[in-house]
């Protein structure tokens, strides 16, 4: 049994305080959510993909799963959990049989506009209050760093 790279302790201490940070944080912000408007951080991340202009309020079940990077019975599970709650229909896709569209409401609309404002706030107060601009580029910068390592080995 060969020897491991281990992380050096300054390593082991950011990764962990990053692991610790991202955890927080999403629980922070889907308590929240919940109290301020009934949403779940899933519920948000879903009729956030069905919000841009380019989605128009529509998208492939396949393509809401590797935005979001969830697995198909995931994705499949909060669609039905939304679609009960009227935010979101699930639509068949006449070319492809297997295949479904998630199409956003005017309730699921009408949920997200009302979300965004208070998420938005809450995003600012917790994660980039404090920071400089230049702070702010440079975690942009290491941020798009790993992800392009990431695409770069899938």
């Amino acid at each position: 049994m060969g020897t491991s790279n281990w992380l050096d302790d300054n390593q082991q201490r950011t990764w962990r305080s990053w692991l610790d940070l991202h955890a927080q944080l999403n629980a922070r912000i889907n308590r929240q959510l919940q109290a301020a408007t009934g949403l779940s951080l899933s519920d948000y991340a879903i009729l956030v993909e069905l919000t841009p202009e380019e989605a128009e309020g529509s998208l492939r079940m396949f393509e809401l799963g590797e935005r979001l990077q969830w697995e198909k019975s995931r994705v499949s599970k909060q669609v039905s959990r939304m679609e009960a709650r009227n935010l979101v229909v699930r639509r068949h896709c006449a070319d492809d049989r297997r295949g479904a569209f998630v199409d956003l409401t005017p309730e699921g609309r009408v949920a997200i506009e009302a979300a965004a404002p208070g998420h938005v706030e809450l995003v600012r107060e917790l994660f980039f209050a404090g920071l400089s601009d230049e702070q702010v580029r440079q975690l942009g910068d290491f941020a798009e760093g790993v992800l392009a390592r990431l695409a770069a080995t899938d």
